[in-house]
């Protein structure tokens, strides 16, 4: 062959196997200079009836890489050695074949079809590995652009702490943390009339530590026993306790009572700001405990990463360590905020009143808001519409403008006749059986606007165990399909927002045409899900894992969280690929 032509298959790739003890294999990939193999693109197998089951193969770190064929990638060059564990019923001594299906290009010039090739492996006599912990099973890519978060793991403590704290701090700036904003608006609010910024920024300060601390001591123990961090605090009757909490909350800023402490409490503790647990030290600390259970913990790449190192390496002091870290990072601009309220928050007469009476009516969205996890819509759609027109009640929308009133009695008054039209819609909407909270009359007098085809999700087709879904996989390799498995669950914001925004636009649905598309619905989080979710390393919903059509997982685009529409189209261009 002339010097610019692709070698032969067996050239470029030499694949050699050898038995390193009974219990391993180590397998060698050899290419000449120019030659690339992907990581994600190989894999082992042996036969059903080999007596012989093989483990997470430990790849080594390779070289990121960007081709025209598969992107960016991980890619070994010259010579890679994998080591492979194997489980053994059949402990004498006998020879295996292992096949090895791999693929990989040639710098600059072409790319290889899927090559599988099969060597026979002399096995010694003897027990084989443990390994359900051996190895180093495929990294679950929570995303191609958090690989980052995966390495900082294995770095430096402060490699760690930046890492995780720079995530907390964009995450901050998500729905999943701006419900903390009003909560600690509202601790200020009712820390007193006279609250300086120095208290501002220690209230402020308290309320941080202690949801960064809960948060680490829930995520670490989550990782640890292997539990989903969501739903041990999305349960029914969690969010119905806390939903109730809030409306509480919400009762005592409209001044129908105050929270103060037992009276032998209140000898005990001094310098309490009217003895309120919104001023109290302790009552913050609480509140910061409660947001980190119920508000903060979305799942989000970071957070999955972190929970993810600790359940597989059991580090828990430098997974604790991450956890923590995000959770400050998280915190970090509410300090901000908080400093900032002490100076901006009125001081002293009515405006007091008023301010408080906003935050109470945001402590009631907050209460629906929690809710929306586990009532129907049209039940939110009808609170939301109630607190709407009571807002609008007390801004005056009913009366009458008094003559020469001035430009800020005009506008609240606008802004009430906005929200009493808002609100009765949503009431209209709720009886007229709408179950969308921002097109609340979308339908109502023809029916058929709500059931539009460009509006419709995906047809998934619902599994349950671990059995159902790979009968389903395997059905879809058997056609030469890929497949898409999606876990969902109804407590899981960032599951309805998928279903909402991203599974319902015309691009994805074109770019998923002719995938085998799979739900498991993990609301109930039992021993089922449980056993699902493990098995596929999933830490919580939504996480959507890919096939491709020869029944490989490609964890290099496995998604955890949600995405928009265009990001989530080039996602599944790569599976195609």
């Amino acid at each position: 062959l002339g010097g610019n032509q692709p070698l032969p298959a067996e050239q470029a790739f030499k694949f050699e196997a050898i038995a390193t003890g009974p219990g391993e294999i180590l397998a060698r990939f050899t290419m000449p200079k120019g030659y690339y193999l992907y990581r994600d693109k190989t894999n082992f197998s042996v036969a059903a009836d080999s007596g012989v089951t093989l483990g997470a193969p430990t790849f080594p770190p390779g070289k990121d890489h960007s081709d025209a064929n598969f992107g960016q990638s991980t890619v070994y060059f010259d010579q890679v050695e994998i080591p492979v564990p194997l489980a053994r019923t059949n402990t004498a001594a006998h020879t295996l074949a292992l096949t090895a299906n791999f693929q990989g290009c040639k710098e600059g010039s072409v790319c290889y079809p899927m090559i599988s090739s099969t060597l026979d492996v002399n096995l010694p006599a003897g027990a084989g590995a443990d390994i359900s912990t051996s190895g180093t099973a495929p990294a679950v890519a929570v995303a191609n652009s958090d690989s980052r978060f995966q390495k900082a793991l294995n770095g430096s403590l402060w490699l760690v702490f930046g890492a995780f704290f720079l995530a907390g701090l964009g995450l901050a700036f998500t729905p999943c943390v701006f419900p903390m904003i009003p909560i600690l608006s509202g601790i200020i609010a009712g820390a007193g009339e006279n609250i300086s910024t120095r208290r501002a920024i220690v209230l402020s300060v308290v309320y941080i530590l202690a949801n960064a601390v809960i948060f680490t001591i829930a995520g670490v123990i989550a990782g640890l026993a292997g539990n989903n961090l969501q739903a041990a605090f999305q349960t029914p009757w969690v969010l119905w306790c806390f939903a109730g909490l809030f409306v509480l909350l919400a009762l005592s800023m409209f001044g129908f009572y105050e929270l103060q402490l037992p009276g032998s409490w209140q000898s005990k503790i001094a310098n309490v700001s009217n003895q309120q647990s919104g001023g109290s030290l302790w009552g913050v600390a609480i509140m910061g405990a409660l947001s980190a259970l119920i508000v903060g913990p979305c799942v989000t790449p970071p957070l999955a990463v972190a929970v993810l190192y600790i359940a597989q390496k059991h580090d828990a002091v430098l997974g604790g360590f991450a956890l923590f870290a995000l959770a400050l990072g998280m915190g970090a601009p509410l300090v901000v905020f908080g400093a900032s309220a002490g100076k901006l928050l009125p001081r002293a007469g009515a405006w007091m009143d008023a301010v408080k009476a906003v935050f109470g009516v945001t402590f009631l969205g907050l209460a629906i808001w929690m809710l929306s996890r586990v009532v129907s819509a049209p039940w939110i759609m009808l609170m939301t519409g109630l607190l709407a027109v009571a807002c609008a009640v007390y801004l005056g929308a009913l009366e009458r403008l008094a003559d020469g009133a001035s430009g800020w009695k005009k506008l609240w008054k606008a802004l009430g006749v906005v929200l009493l039209i808002g609100g009765a819609a949503e009431l209209i909407g709720a009886a007229a059986g709408s179950n969308d909270l921002l097109q609340p009359l979308r339908g109502v007098g023809g029916g058929d606007a709500v059931t539009a085809p460009s509006e419709q999700g995906l047809a998934f087709r619902r599994i349950k165990s671990l059995a159902d879904a790979e009968q389903a996989l395997a059905a879809a390799k058997s056609a030469g399909q890929p497949a898409m498995l999606d876990f969902y669950a109804d407590w899981c914001v960032s599951c309805k927002e998928m279903e909402k925004f991203t599974f319902t636009d015309a691009r994805v649905k074109q770019a998923l045409a002719g995938f085998v598309l799979l739900q498991a619905d993990v609301t109930a989080n039992d021993d089922t899900d449980k056993a699902l979710m493990k098995h596929f390393e999933i830490v919580g919903p939504p996480d959507t894992v890919f096939y491709d059509a020869d029944g490989k997982q490609r964890h290099d685009l496995q998604l955890i969280g949600a995405e928009k529409p265009g990001d989530f189209v080039q996602r599944v261009g790569g599976v195609r690929r």
